[in-house]
């Protein structure tokens, strides 16, 4: 039988953490539950082990440092991520790992924004950021991601035993959805019931500091993986003012025969050079993306040889 793992970050989640965990060992009693806990000042360690969970430590604050943990520590045919406060639910979810085992998804991505998220969801403008960071990674990335930010999801390994996390903290989400997408995994989407937090279990997402983390990730990532589009935008953008600029000194010079306008002249000089700049830039960052893109697909190659063996 194929090994299946249930991942769940955990900090402070003491009046769910069981519900989350008897859920998913009603569906399977054979099912691994870890959780991760990570410095959590109440009682979920003591409440998980109650509940019958694998309850392991990362003492670096953030779910980034506590995912890129659970990838590297646990083993298992499929993977299957969900958060510590029951919002949502555990069978849809368990649903989600037939695509790995069927090798039709790397990644499935439980879909909250098709179901009930906008009806359970009592914060407006984390329903508004959900939309914004979606809307941006699909036009950047040209792809079709209904959630980009949800934390219920499902792994293959050669996804999780490849995934080089770069980031600590809720952005995690965000940065496994783009490099998905950057890497060709296969991606499949399934919609997911959410339900808003019960009472006694408090959310750990600072709306506005946290949803500028995420974009602040999105634009570094659109930075590293597409650097062609990128700098180009700004080279575009730079060679347009440059342009305009240059253009007051040279009527002047045809109509008269001078130069009278030298300070404008040396700026739109400068500002064309920068745009030259800014686009060699991203011919040079291209070729090192696709290099580096040639050694990954080399270590997918590897990982699929060990597996076989």
């Amino acid at each position: 039988m194929p090994e299946i793992a249930v991942l769940v970050p955990c900090y402070n989640e003491e009046a769910t953490v069981a519900e989350v965990v008897f859920s998913f060992k009603s569906l399977d009693p054979a099912i691994k539950v870890y959780v991760y806990d990570n410095n959590s000042t109440d009682d979920t360690v003591r409440i998980a082990e109650a509940a019958g969970a694998i309850v392991r430590h990362e003492y670096r604050r953030g779910k980034g440092f506590v995912v890129r943990t659970m990838f590297r520590e646990v083993d298992a045919d499929v993977y299957l991520m969900v958060d510590g406060d029951s919002t949502y639910d555990a069978r849809e979810t368990y649903e989600m790992a037939r695509d790995v085992l069927d090798g039709k998804a790397d990644m499935v991505v439980g879909d909250r924004l098709s179901s009930t998220y906008f009806e359970e969801n009592k914060r407006p403008l984390h329903g508004n950021g959900n939309r914004l960071v979606r809307l941006l990674i699909n036009r950047l990335f040209e792809s079709d991601i209904r959630d980009v930010m949800t934390g219920a999801r499902a792994f293959s390994p050669r996804f999780v035993k490849t995934y080089p996390s770069l980031v600590g903290g809720f952005e995690i989400e965000t940065e496994m959805t783009i490099h998905a997408l950057d890497k060709d995994f296969v991606v499949t989407q399934h919609p997911v019931t959410y339900k808003d937090r019960p009472k006694g279990s408090v959310s750990k997402v600072s709306t506005i500091p946290d949803g500028m983390r995420v974009l602040k990730t999105v634009f570094a990532l659109f930075k590293d993986f597409r650097p062609l589009l990128f700098f180009n935008f700004f080279a575009g953008l730079m060679l347009i003012i440059g342009a305009v600029l240059f253009s007051f000194p040279f009527v002047g010079y045809i109509e008269t025969g001078m130069v009278s306008k030298f300070p404008t002249l040396m700026v739109s000089i400068f500002v064309l050079m920068c745009a030259l700049m800014s686009f060699v830039c991203g011919v040079i960052l291209d070729s090192i993306r696709k290099q580096t893109r040639t050694f990954y697909e080399l270590e997918l190659n590897r990982f699929a040889e060990q597996n076989k063996k």
